[in-house]
């Protein structure tokens, strides 16, 4: 049973120390919650049976029960169990992985950024009905989206100019909305403009603003972009479409901060922190000359890339079942889950609109499937190059636990081609130890012997 949206948001939280209890338990108060601190697994799992909360923060590593099993041991008896936040030390991130993999909604890792934890809570408890004013995207619970999610509010505290990179679709402009939060928050303008939008003779007057009579049409002063995002963040998406005549203006704003309105005589001044996105080369656009050098290096002060969804397939599973359960909580008499089957080709397919494309397809998926189960047949129109079902994935709906093998089957697969087969670094990249992936491609039998693996 959702929490109700009227009613202050019900919070467990299960953690055996007392000053680190003590201290979320006053934060999450603070922050609007309803908390009831757990100090054992025996007296949560208690409570999460009798009682009702629209999410749990849970550690791990508890005193009587492991926090991992309370979780899979409630997940079983529940079917609608409140989304789960696992805190984990750095020695357990695998098995915080593996519990993802089984239901749990996300996790953080010892020591975290407040931020990142107030975030993810927030955003968890309107996953389970909560509804709040601040909407955005999440994201995701990849290694790769939670460096990025942990680095955003250092970044912001020191950094007055950020580059995001990264394929259309994939969350820029929600990285620079979040960079935003943690460096003004509400009492500065977030103001966004999409350069490849906006005719070449329009953009000056854009940035720029205009006076009165400044030229024909203008029939009013206008204050521009520059002048709009004083004292906030302006986000200038695709700046590689950017002409090199502006490119120019640009960078001799971003330089003194002063400007003058077309068609006007006095200079005005602006603060305001850049972020700028792209999808495209930059360096190599400088080495063609359609990117001027001195502009690349003062917008290249601080780089974030955002892969695309392809890299990061437990995303893709993450997102595919918040989407669903939008869906669900707006339709609650028309509600959907997916065939195993047909979630185990989603994430074989390359998704080229990352996230965006992702959403859409759910959300058509939804609207035209006739009955409450999605299958493949309904994100795809049958003309289209849907991604094929393995023969080894049309039998794995037999059980949970086949399921599950499968998937990380094909998650470390991806891992070994991607680092060459080379197990130091795709244990790297995977954030657990060399032992541990040695560990999991002797479970997995069918693997091996598909990569030759280089040993160091």
């Amino acid at each position: 049973m959702p929490c109700q949206a009227d009613a202050k948001p019900r919070l467990a939280l299960i953690e055996d120390d007392p000053i680190m209890g003590e201290s979320l338990t006053q934060l999450l108060t603070l922050e609007g919650f309803d908390v009831t601190w757990f100090q054992n697994g025996k007296t949560a799992q208690d409570g999460l049976r009798t009682q009702r909360f629209c999410v749990v923060v849970c550690d791990i590593r508890l005193p009587d029960i492991d926090g991992g099993d309370l979780f899979l041991t409630l997940s079983a008896e529940r079917s609608d169990l409140p989304p789960f936040l696992l805190l984990t030390a750095y020695g357990t991130i695998d098995r915080a992985v593996e519990l993802i993999k089984a239901g749990a909604a996300d996790y953080l890792t010892k020591p975290f950024e407040v931020e990142a934890l107030l975030h993810r809570v927030r955003e968890l408890a309107e996953s389970y009905g909560i509804v709040r004013e601040e909407t955005d995207d999440t994201l995701g619970i990849s290694p790769a989206m939670h460096r990025i999610a942990e680095q955003l509010p250092r970044l912001a505290r020191h950094a007055e100019v950020l580059l995001i990179t990264g394929e259309s679709g994939c969350g820029k402009e929600y990285v620079a909305r979040r960079f935003h939060h943690h460096a003004v928050g509400s009492e500065g303008a977030f103001v966004a403009v999409n350069c490849a939008a906006i005719p070449e003779s329009l953009i000056e007057a854009e940035l720029f603003g205009y006076e009165k009579g400044a030229f024909t049409g203008a029939t009013r002063t206008k204050k521009g972009l520059f002048e709009l995002a004083d004292g906030g963040t302006l986000f200038l998406d695709e700046i590689g479409e950017m002409s090199l005549a502006m490119q120019a203006k640009l960078l001799r704003v971003l330089q003194d901060h002063r400007f003058t309105r077309l068609g006007g005589e006095k200079p005005l001044t602006s603060r305001f922190r850049l972020v700028c996105a792209t999808h495209c080369d930059l360096k190599a656009m400088v080495e063609a000359g359609t990117f001027r050098e001195d502009l690349y290096y003062r917008i290249h002060v601080i780089h974030l890339r955002i892969p695309p969804l392809r890299e990061r397939p437990e995303d893709i599973r993450w997102f595919l079942r918040r989407f669903i359960a939008e869906f669900n909580q707006q339709h609650p008499d028309e509600r959907k889950r997916i065939d195993p089957r047909a979630e185990a080709a989603l994430l074989s397919y390359a998704w080229p609109g990352n996230i965006r494309e992702l959403k859409h397809a759910v959300e058509r998926a939804c609207i035209l499937a006739p009955g409450p189960t999605l299958t493949i047949d309904a994100f795809f129109d049958h003309d289209a190059h849907a991604p094929e079902l393995a023969e080894e994935e049309t039998k794995i709906s037999a059980s949970l636990a086949e399921y599950l093998m499968a998937c990380e089957r094909e998650y470390l697969k991806r891992a070994l081609e991607q680092n060459q087969g080379h197990i130091t670094r795709t244990a790297a990249a995977l954030g657990i130890t060399r032992k541990t992936l040695w560990g999991k491609l002797k479970k997995l039998e069918r693997l091996q012997g598909q990569h030759d693996v280089t040993h160091s």
